[in-house]
């Protein structure tokens, strides 16, 4: 006879996957580390089946575990919607989704939307995640978010994508730089201008190197002169503000500052429109409210 598994070991395994530590794992249960591990070694017993690689205190998914992964999900899901049925109007959805988004979206767009999507369906519970969108790829390697929005495109080659909408960068500067009043910058210009740019690992900083790549090209004797590295939109706009260097940044995030004139946008011969792209996990268990909320998405495109 099979042994039984039960509601516990698939909760910790499916926690042990996402955290990729027991003791992770074991703070977000609220369980003691010993009850989290046995619960896992109960588990493989009762499979016959060793779901982790342990390499040291860290556990990563073996290729039996990550077959496994999306039907622990849609278990563990079920059992949530089984008890919210009770509590819930027959059709409503329900539970978790948990979206990590670059800051461009996750600032400028994704609060406006996921506030229209929370008010059409009240039972779904939209967690946002800001980060880089190096990091957002990191978070959906690692089962720590459902879906991801990023700025360009995916080149992580296990995960899916798909373009979402796009986007217009812009340079931008103080009214009081001295390149302020010039009708359009040349690329002499743009190679010797200093620079206060997002952070390594950014889509924003991604697009305008690829941009300045021909320019400083053509002037060997020059190299991207990045005075701050900043990772907050925030404070790029400040330190411009403030004349220090000329910033790129999206359209969406300085439209105010452009109104009122504490910003003036530059003329350049950089190709600075890109896609920001709607990225996955294709071994992730997609719930009915995350293909609902994806559909949303192409709807508000």
């Amino acid at each position: 006879m099979t042994p039984p598994v039960s509601f516990r070991q698939l909760q910790v395994f499916v926690t042990v996957a996402r955290r990729g530590t027991v003791s992770a794992a074991a703070r977000q249960l609220s369980l003691s580390q010993s009850a989290t591990s046995q619960a896992l070694s109960d588990l493989e017993r009762a499979l016959d089946v060793a779901l982790f690689d342990r390499l040291g205190r860290r556990l990563r998914l073996n290729d039996s575990g990550r077959h496994l992964l999306p039907q622990a999900e849609r278990l563990l899901d079920g059992m949530q919607e089984f008890v919210a049925s009770a509590r819930e109007p027959e059709g409503a959805l329900r539970g978790t989704l948990t979206v990590s988004a670059s800051a461009t979206i996750g600032t400028y767009l994704l609060p406006p939307l996921a506030g229209v999507f929370g008010e059409r369906h009240p039972g779904a519970d939209l967690r946002l995640r800001l980060r880089n969108s190096g990091e957002v790829m990191t978070d959906l390697l690692r089962f720590d978010a459902d879906l991801g929005l990023i700025e360009g495109q995916c080149h992580e080659p296990g995960l899916a994508s798909e373009t979402w909408c796009d986007d217009q960068l812009l340079v931008v500067a103080s009214p009081r730089h001295s390149l302020a009043a010039r009708q359009g910058l040349d690329g002499e210009a743009l190679a010797e201008a200093r620079w206060i740019l997002r952070e390594q690992g950014s889509g924003t900083r991604e697009v305008f190197e690829a941009a300045m790549a021909p320019v400083l090209q053509a002037a060997p004797s020059h190299r991207l002169q990045v005075r701050m590295e900043l990772g907050q939109h925030e404070a790029i706009k400040q330190a411009v503000k403030a004349g220090l260097g000329l910033g790129c940044l999206s359209r969406l995030s300085v439209v105010g500052e452009l109104d009122r004139g504490e910003l003036v946008a530059l003329s350049t011969p950089l190709s600075l429109v890109r896609s920001f792209s709607l990225v996955w996990h294709p071994e992730r268990y997609r719930s009915p409210l995350w293909q609902a909320f994806k559909v949303f998405l192409d709807e508000e495109r």
